[in-house]
C-alpha cells in the first residue's frame, strides 16, 4: 500500500536532530511521495537541501498570508524566479487568507491575488490556507474564475463545513485532510469527508502540527502518521484503506504532475500490504 503526504513542513527545528529516522518511518509505513509546503521564500534553500536528500521529496513556493507582513515590492519576482529555478517545485503555496489570527484583510487579499496570478503564468496549481475565510475566499476565487478562467489546487488542512466544502468542490479544487478528521468531535470535518468525490480527495499530516489520533499526545507529528489520516478517512467513507490510499495516491499525482506512480514498483518500502498503483 502506498500514501502521498501532501503536505509537510520537515525544515522545522522540530526535526533537524533525527531526520534520517524520521524518513525510515514514513517509508515503513509506506509513504513514496511528499509535497514540502513553503511558509515564506527564504525558506527555499533550505527546503532543496532537504529534498537534496530524500528524492521522493517535492516542494512549493509562496509567502503564508500570516506573513505577509513580509512582502515587498520584489517579493513576486523573487518568487516567480525560485518557482522556475528547480523543476521540484510543483506548486506555489502555501497561501491564502487567515481571519482567525490577523485582521489585515485587505493586505492578506492583496498578497493571496499576487500569488495566485504567478500560478496561473507559470501553470502551477496553489496550495490554500484557509481559516475563518472561507466565504471570502470562494468569492475570489470565483471571480478570477469569471475573469481568467478555472484555478487548480488544494484546500490544505481542511476544516470547514460541508457547505463551504461544496464551493471549493464545485470551483474544481481538491480537499486535502489532516489529522484534524481523526479528533472524535470534529463532526463537520467528518461530514465534508464522506462529501468529497473520490477523485479530489488528498491527505496529509501537515507536520509537525496536528498529531492525528491515536498519536494526539506526540509534541511532533510526522510523515508516517498519515496512514493514520487515511484510516480514519477510509472508515468514515466505507471503503478499504488499500482503495483510499490507492486513490489520493493517484489525485496527487494528477493535481501535482508527481511522476511516481511510473516508479512506485521500484521503490524500496518495507511494507508487506503493497500493491501496485501502477
Amino acid at each position: 500500500m502506498y500514501l502521498i503526504d501532501t503536505h509537510v513542513h520537515l525544515n522545522f527545528e522540530d526535526f533537524q536532530p533525527d531526520m534520517a529516522e524520521v524518513a525510515a518511518a514514513w517509508r515503513e509505513a509506506g509513504v513514496v511521495a511528499l509535497v514540502h509546503s513553503c511558509v515564506e521564500p527564504g525558506e527555499f534553500s533550505a527546503i532543496q537541501a532537504i529534498a537534496d536528500q530524500f528524492p521522493e521529496l517535492s516542494f512549493a513556493v509562496g509567502l503564508h498570508p500570516l506573513d505577509v507582513d513580509q512582502w515587498r515590492d520584489t517579493t513576486a519576482a523573487e518568487i516567480l524566479s525560485l518557482a522556475r529555478s528547480d523543476t521540484r517545485v510543483v506548486a506555489i503555496g502555501e497561501i491564502g487568507l487567515d481571519f482567525f489570527k490577523a485582521d489585515n484583510r485587505d493586505q492578506q487579499i492583496a498578497v493571496f491575488l499576487s500569488q495566485l496570478a504567478i500560478a496561473r503564468q507559470l501553470n502551477r496549481p496553489i496550495i490554500i490556507h484557509c481559516r475563518d475565510a472561507a466565504p471570502e475566499m470562494a468569492e475570489l476565487l470565483r471571480t478570477v474564475w469569471q475573469d481568467e478562467g478555472p484555478v487548480r489546487g488544494v484546500m490544505h488542512c481542511w476544516s470547514g463545513t460541508p457547505e463551504e466544502t461544496q464551493w471549493f468542490l464545485d470551483l474544481g479544487f481538491y480537499i486535502s485532510f489532516s489529522g484534524i478528521v481523526t479528533f472524535k468531535n470534529a463532526h463537520q470535518v467528518h461530514e465534508s469527508a464522506r462529501l468529497v468525490p473520490a477523485d479530489r480527495l488528498l491527505v496529509e499530516t501537515d507536520c509537525p502540527f496536528l498529531s492525528p489520533a491515536p498519536k494526539r499526545g506526540d509534541r511532533r507529528n510526522q510523515p508516517a502518521y498519515v496512514r493514520y489520516v487515511a484510516e480514519r478517512v477510509s472508515e468514515l467513507r466505507g471503503e478499504s484503506l488499500t482503495q483510499l490510499a490507492a486513490t489520493t495516491t493517484q489525485n496527487a499525482c494528477n493535481l501535482f504532475g508527481l511522476k511516481i506512480l511510473a516508479d512506485l514498483p521500484t521503490l524500496h518500502h518495507t511494507n508487506s500490504e503493497a500493491v501496485s498503483l501502477a
